[in-house]
């Protein structure tokens, strides 16, 4: 779905009766994401086991009682690094996310409300970061800046912030023309009061709804740069690195990867759904 598509959907009223019917979807959805959020503020609830101390004599064992999803090469039980790594993956996310959101929204709000000069200037710098495949973008800034989780989630960041300027310029420039703000202003608004009663509330709704499904895009992202090396390092249990540790065991020890690559998808699948109800969207 483009930006403009997205932002027009966003803009649809959503009736009241919808939020009451039973959507099975959408509750499973909710149910993924309040688990992962649970693991990331409070896995001591869910696991007894350490994410990085090893269990001697323990390694490389199936699913079974006692280790739900197996363990590692080390003896670490595969479930509790998932449960711990929600913290690191989650996190980095979100930093992420914020730093797209408010970077990106503030460079189209500029663009959009001045016009003339300073949105050409601003919207051709967009168009050229629009231009750099986002993984390739990410690469470069995490080669210039270093690896760890810090400089993933900035690397992804700065990847996002094209996508939201362009979307809140649009949205800004779209409330700017219509009749309400042209009757503000014939009341008597200056441009700053206009612009923050008016123009920025009613141009924000599709930019939030967009940094939902940008969260997913994000975990998937940091995910990615761990797997390369590139983020997350060992022993830190994030889950990327979870399954770039267990690549060379897909023979002996198929767990390694399966279920922290089942885990990634579920989150991802879970906030594109609530941000496609965020959206307008009907299950």
């Amino acid at each position: 779905m483009s930006l403009v598509d997205y932002a027009a959907a966003a803009r649809k009223r959503v009736p009241a009766l919808q939020y009451l019917t039973i959507q099975p979807g959408l509750w499973l959805a909710w149910g993924v994401i309040v688990v992962a959020a649970l693991a990331a503020f409070a896995p001591g609830l869910l696991t007894q086991y350490s994410p990085i101390d090893g269990i001697a004599g323990a390694q490389r064992l199936a699913p079974q009682a006692g280790h739900w999803l197996g363990t590692d090469q080390l003896g670490r039980d595969v479930y509790a690094r998932i449960v711990y790594g929600a913290s690191h993956s989650l996190s980095a996310a979100l930093a992420a996310v914020a730093m797209g959101l408010f970077v990106g929204t503030a460079i189209g709000v500029i663009a959009g409300a001045f016009a003339g000069r300073v949105e050409s200037v601003l919207m051709r710098l967009v168009d050229v970061l629009l231009s750099i495949p986002s993984l390739l973008l990410s690469l470069t800034v995490i080669i210039l800046l270093g690896f760890g989780t810090v400089n993933a989630a900035i690397a992804v960041g700065v990847a996002s912030i094209a996508s939201f300027a362009r979307l809140a310029r649009g949205e800004v420039v779209r409330i700017r023309h219509a009749d309400y703000v042209e009757a503000a202003y014939g009341s008597g608004g200056t441009f700053w009061a206009v612009l923050w009663r008016h123009i920025l509330p009613n141009s924000l709704t599709a930019v939030l709804a967009f940094a939902t499904l940008q969260f997913g895009q994000a975990i998937l992202a940091l995910s990615t740069l761990s797997f390369l090396g590139y983020g997350t390092p060992p022993p830190i249990p994030e889950w990327g690195l979870l399954i770039a540790e267990g690549r060379n065991y897909l023979s002996t020890a198929w767990w390694l990867t399966t279920f922290p690559g089942i885990v990634v998808i579920a989150v991802v699948l879970a906030t594109n759904r609530i941000s496609q109800q965020l959206n307008g969207g009907r299950s």
